[in-house]
């Protein structure tokens, strides 16, 4: 049996599937797309809170975007749509998925599945995107590349298949420079939904004004925005205790092929999320290498100029340079792919 998307359906988890009722089955009407590493875990943990909203406890449920991959595989849509079936009447409904954004099919699919959705966007400097993703997927157990010059450097044989590090990943997470190229990838939404429908925010917005933020959101959805607070702290670069614990955590060979059963439910999410804490402590990350972020910003200048005229903000901030240079032959710049 294949649901819409065209991907299988097993039939022993989903014998009752046939029998669901999608069309009286509550269904999100506004998705926060993106972009990773930029706030939309802060801004989620948020609007969760508000009376008037409704957001499951799974994050990053990934269901759209056909031309993305997924560690643990894609759900049906009937567990999609269970992640919503405990929404009030009147609640606005949503979910954030950060890879909606770079996807080039699921914005239109956003659009088939809830016509009249709205879209939530929070963007950061695509410098500190890069380097904060990097260290997030080494956490993650996707990355084995541990120098951040190095992973720039492979991605160009990565995007043809080479140097893929073993095991269950999302590929595209790790097309740091691919990933980032936020004014197309904005586009996509603005021509499928609207420029009125989407609303853009910065992930400095969020850490000058966070409760200002968030209010301009809530008046976006049409929710009361007195209610509006900053949002807590999420999130946070952690190192890892362990890595043989980390790696039974995220990538177990023997409950992988029942990962898409599991993830259903909220104490599994949470039983995995407390040993994720126990084996990992807070620690505030490294700066990037001077040269190697002065090179950055130079190369994507055009990127960010694209994506301020855009958006029409002020976006002069992420170019600015570090001011102290690294010295000679403290390390090998990484090239630029072709």
């Amino acid at each position: 049996m294949m649901n819409r998307f065209g991907t299988g359906i097993t039939s022993g988890f989903y014998a009752s599937e046939a029998a669901l009722d999608f069309g009286r089955m509550p269904r999100p009407d506004f998705f926060v797309v993106g972009a990773f590493k930029s706030g939309s875990t802060a801004l989620y943990d948020q609007l969760r809170r508000h009376p008037q909203i409704y957001m499951p406890f799974h994050k990053e449920p990934l269901y759209f975007g056909d031309d993305l991959t997924r560690r643990y595989g894609r759900l049906t849509e009937a567990d999609y749509l269970r992640l919503f079936k405990d929404a009030k009447p009147k609640q606005r409904i949503g979910e954030a998925s950060t890879w909606y954004l770079y996807s080039i099919s699921a914005a239109q699919e956003i659009k088939d599945f809830s016509p009249d959705s709205q879209i939530l966007v929070v963007l950061r400097n695509p410098v500190d995107v890069m380097y904060a993703q990097h260290n997030q997927l080494i956490f993650n157990v996707i990355e084995d590349i541990p120098d951040f010059a190095e992973a720039l450097a492979a991605e160009p044989e990565r995007r043809q298949g080479k140097r893929i590090p073993p095991g269950p990943i999302n590929i595209e997470n790790l097309f740091y420079r691919h990933s980032v190229h936020f004014a197309e990838q904005l586009e996509r939404y603005f021509d499928v939904f609207g420029r009125d429908k989407v609303h853009v925010m910065l992930h400095d917005d969020l850490r000058r004004d966070g409760a200002g933020t968030v209010r301009g959101v809530l008046e976006f959805l049409g929710v009361d925005p007195t209610l509006a607070a900053a949002p807590p702290k999420s999130n946070e670069n952690r190192r890892v205790r362990s890595p043989v614990v980390q790696r039974l955590i995220f990538a177990p060979k023997l409950l992988l092929p029942l990962a898409p059963f599991l993830r259903r439910f909220k104490s599994v999410r949470a039983l995995r999320t407390r040993m994720l804490e126990a084996n990992s402590e807070a620690k505030p990350r490294a700066p990037m290498d001077p040269q190697l972020r002065r090179e950055l910003i130079e190369e994507f200048t055009p990127e960010i100029e694209r994506l301020a005229a855009l958006i029409g903000r002020d976006l002069s901030a992420w170019l600015a340079q570090p001011s102290a240079p690294a010295r000679e032959g403290e390390r090998k710049a990484a090239p630029t792919p072709a």
